[in-house]
């Protein structure tokens, strides 16, 4: 099983910081909060590092 990334929408704030770090991978919906467009959109380092800095703790791996 391979891992990708999620955002918790009950806990994502808005922010749009993964969006700004890495806008191939997190956009915002409709409703302004974070969601995953394409899980393969950046290396594993790069997703962990906008995992790291989320600062509402939304964004984390999930096993596919």
């Amino acid at each position: 099983m391979a891992k990708v990334p999620y955002v918790d929408k009950d806990e994502c704030t808005g922010c749009g910081d993964c969006v700004e770090n890495l806008p191939s991978v997190f956009q915002l919906d409709d409703d302004d909060i974070a969601e995953v467009k394409d899980p393969k959109g950046a290396s594993e380092e790069e997703i962990q590092g906008a995992i790291d800095d989320c600062p509402a703790e939304a964004i984390s791996w999930k096993e596919s």
